[in-house]
């Protein structure tokens, strides 16, 4: 029996955004298909693949009555849920392809994870940080796993917490913003296990606090900027009074970057927020 042939690719609105930095190409990237609405689940994975990028959006209709739009994020190998830098990047795609909230000021999107509410900020956007579906102590086996993935003493590590909101992250306190940007991690030794590192910065600083995440696996890799991470830091480190309501992160210091995340708990929410401003447009044959 033949089978129906896949649609003929055709022409679709394209972006690439720098998210997360006030600095021209110093934030996360992010490839977003404006149009995909007719995609498959395969192709939007082959593409997110190709791009090569930490993820890639793929813009639709909503299907929830109170969302403006639909996202779906993509990493190179799996969807996820919900992701940070491509909440704010897709966002920006969607305002910069003419969309219009149905609220004033306040954009809902709608993802696997759930509605998540996106407001204006100054030039900024910023989104409320989700609830986290997993906030814990670590266990300690898993803190002297960290530890050797770190190449720390166990006693560096002065406090760690689950802070899934999709993605699996684990948050690890250190004393300074100075050890966080010594480390030079074992990829092979933190496992299956997917960590940010913190630390305070002088009280001088442009930055409140330093931040690093650690993606080992295949990939191995440490993420320039992450949305998701600090928006479960932002809810541990206030809500334990180690941060003030309001403060800026600085993330990608060690690999050339220059993110800053914005984080503001006003009234029952947490504001994640930062820049974000497309570098490339045109279109892509998908």
């Amino acid at each position: 029996m033949s089978q129906n042939p896949s649609p003929a690719p055709r022409r679709r609105p394209f972006t690439q955004l720098d998210v997360f930095s006030d600095e021209p190409y110093r934030g996360n990237p992010l490839a977003v298909v404006v149009e995909g609405a007719d995609l498959t689940t395969a192709q939007m994975q082959q593409f997110a693949n190709w791009t090569n990028l930490s993820e890639t959006t793929f813009l639709l209709p909503p299907t929830h009555p109170d969302a403006d739009y639909r996202v779906r994020i993509f990493t190179g190998s799996e969807e996820f849920p919900f992701a940070g830098h491509p909440t704010l990047g897709s966002a920006q795609a969607w305002l910069d392809a003419g969309g219009v909230p149905k609220q004033d000021g306040v954009l809902v999107q709608e993802c696997a994870a759930g509605l998540v509410r996106v407001k204006r900020d100054g030039g900024r956007l910023a989104f409320a940080a989700p609830p986290l579906t997993r906030f814990e102590a670590v266990a300690e086996a898993d803190m002297a796993q960290i530890a050797d993935g770190l190449r720390l003493p166990r006693q560096a590590l002065l406090d760690g917490s689950w802070l899934v909101n999709g993605p699996e992250w684990i948050g690890v306190l250190l004393a300074s913003a100075g050890e966080v940007l010594a480390i030079r991690p074992d990829f092979t030794a933190l496992g299956d296990l997917n960590v940010g590192v913190i630390g305070p910065h002088a009280a001088d600083a442009a930055a409140d606090f330093e931040v690093r995440t650690f993606i080992p696996g295949e990939a191995a890799t440490e993420d320039p900027v992450t949305g998701s991470f600090n928006a479960g830091a932002a809810q541990w480190l206030i809500g334990s009074g180690r941060a003030p309501s309001s403060y800026v992160a600085a993330q990608g210091t060690a690999l050339g970057r220059a993110g800053r995340i914005y984080v503001d708990a006003m009234d029952s929410d947490i504001w994640v927020g930062g820049s974000s401003t497309a570098r490339i447009s045109g279109a892509v044959l998908l």
